[in-house]
């Protein structure tokens, strides 16, 4: 490569050595006898600066962008990897959580139905031993209703007997007092 760089310097100095003192005095570029050295030394430096180009910064470009191409979808798969993971992460929490709903629910209906179940059963044995003792209750008024009764129609014979006795002045039959007043209690119960 620097023997080819050393000919185009030792050609361009043969070619300006030539011209002589009218080249100096106007612009060599400007100058139609000039024209056709430029354009092919123009073609010749474009040639190698594009040789160059295509064989060494080309393809190292070309490597760097495909790295770069290769880095990005790299971190692209691993994003979207990390996205599904993440995801996966976020509906196995749902779950876990609809789970854990569905468990607290079903302990709380449990613990609802048991502590029903305690209190109708606690209610059916209150209500039992308040039906017994009103029955008993309602046994023992009835025992005294009847005893009650029994005084009072000895009461009420006694009375009778005695108010008869004070308004006639004789003695009345008991039994014929009894009879009267079995009959006035019974059309008044």
């Amino acid at each position: 490569m620097r023997g080819f760089i050393r000919l185009l310097g030792g050609l361009t100095l043969t070619a300006t050595a030539g011209t002589g003192a009218a080249s100096a005095a106007t612009l060599p570029q400007l100058d139609r006898e000039f024209y056709a050295s430029q354009v092919i030394w123009l073609a010749i430096s474009f040639l190698i600066l594009y040789v160059i180009l295509w064989r060494f910064v080309l393809p190292r470009i070309s490597h760097i962008l495909e790295e770069r191409q290769d880095r990005i979808e790299g971190n692209l798969e691993r994003a979207e990897t990390i996205r599904r993971e993440a995801q996966a992460t976020a509906e196995a929490y749902e779950k876990a959580v609809a789970e854990s709903r569905a468990a607290a629910q079903a302990v709380i209906a449990k613990a609802r139905d048991r502590m029903t179940a305690e209190a109708a059963a606690h209610h059916a044995k209150l209500g039992q031993r308040l039906a017994a003792e009103i029955a008993e209750a309602e046994g023992r008024i009835q025992e005294a209703k009847n005893e009650a009764m029994a005084h009072l129609r000895d009461v009420a014979v006694e009375v009778a007997s005695s108010a008869a006795e004070r308004l006639a002045g004789e003695r009345v039959d008991p039994r014929a007092v009894g009879k009267v007043v079995d009959r006035v209690l019974k059309e008044r119960s």
